[in-house]
């Protein structure tokens, strides 16, 4: 496997603070670096849980929750052309568009064990919070004859303490996001499967 190590800890121009992707600048770059629906969708949905987070919980602006859903959007940009230089290559892209350094190290942040950036803000230690579990939630809804509909807070914890089911996915992970958020997992589970749901992909 790759060495996706980062190598650093500070990301983009202090001077660039403030300066953020419209909407559709974003959804062209999604459309642009990531051909799978698939993974559109798991993006589309780590953003849009980023922004209902920063604005249900965290009671922010609308400006700010834009950045919490830029961070959450394109946090996988660069994962399927270049998984062997992931987040390096999308990092690298939001500097040359002079992006909010927050919204870039946010990135840099969704896999700490990975890319050896420590999650420092709250909007940090969401992203990691948000990207695997969100991700297991969705593997969980596609094989229910239902999908999301009943899906409750036990099936995932029982599908959680399953080893064999996605196994790819790191419960440790999940554990060491929740704890560094100080964020309870039925909590955060409930608060998906509110949000995610309802969340298309780009066609």
């Amino acid at each position: 496997m790759a060495d996706l190590t980062l190598g650093r800890t500070i990301f983009g121009d202090p001077a660039h603070t403030g300066n953020l992707l419209s909407a559709t600048e974003a959804l062209a770059l999604l459309t642009e670096w990531v051909p799978n629906e698939r993974l559109q969708l798991h993006m589309l949905q780590v953003g849009a849980l980023m922004k209902a987070w920063a604005l249900e919980k965290e009671m922010l602006s609308e400006e700010e929750a834009h950045k919490w859903w830029l961070a959450g959007l394109l946090h996988d940009a660069d994962w399927e052309k270049y998984p062997d230089q992931h987040c390096r290559r999308i990092i690298e892209e939001l500097e040359k568009r002079q992006l909010d350094p927050s919204v870039i190290r946010t990135i840099a942040c969704h896999g700490p064990r990975h890319f050896g950036v420590e999650p420092e803000t709250t909007m940090e230690k969401m992203i990691y919070v948000f990207d695997e579990l969100s991700g297991f939630i969705h593997a969980a809804a596609l094989v229910r004859p239902t999908r999301y509909a009943g899906m409750d807070i036990k099936s995932v914890q029982k599908k959680l303490k399953t080893p064999a089911f996605a196994a790819q996915v790191s419960r440790e992970e999940i554990q060491d996001a929740l704890t560094r958020a100080q964020q309870n997992q039925d909590n955060i589970i409930a608060f998906i499967l509110d949000i995610q749901p309802g969340v298309l992909p780009i066609r």
